[in-house]
């Protein structure tokens, strides 16, 4: 197989493993740690009503969602790729912050939630991911 279709196929499974990594934590999240009474965290709209009532607890399960669902893109997509493995798993980084960015613009999460998440949950995931997986 080509170097290149490798590669291609590396970030592929990188982004569909990590982001259905990522949705099973969030799915299970509301069973773990349930959202203030009448939120729906299924509906959009229910979130952006509703999200004055969150506390900082409910904001861990994102977080370790969007930080385990990079890391485990990323070092899949280390593990497959033939080629450039810190770039394949940068990649994966990259889409995943783009991917959050996109949700901190839909969500009115508090400020220090975006930051903190926006931080320290896809590049430096992304760059653990390539680190654990060329060990």
């Amino acid at each position: 197989m080509s170097p290149i279709v490798k590669n291609i196929l590396a970030v592929i499974v990188g982004i569909v493993i990590g982001g259905m990594f990522n949705m099973g934590l969030i799915m299970i999240s509301g069973s773990i740690i349930p959202p203030p009474g009448g939120v729906d965290p299924s509906n959009m709209e229910s979130l952006k009503a509703n999200i004055h009532l969150f506390e900082a607890k409910h904001f861990i399960f994102p977080f370790i969602a969007h930080a385990l669902g990079t890391l485990v893109g990323a070092f899949l997509t280390t593990k497959i790729a033939a080629t450039n493995h810190l770039k394949m798993a940068l990649i994966i980084g990259f889409w995943f912050l783009l991917c959050g960015i996109m949700a901190a613009n839909m969500l009115p999460a508090p400020m220090w939630f975006n930051a903190l998440d926006l931080i320290v949950a896809y590049i430096p995931m992304a760059f653990l991911g390539y680190k654990l997986a060329r060990k």
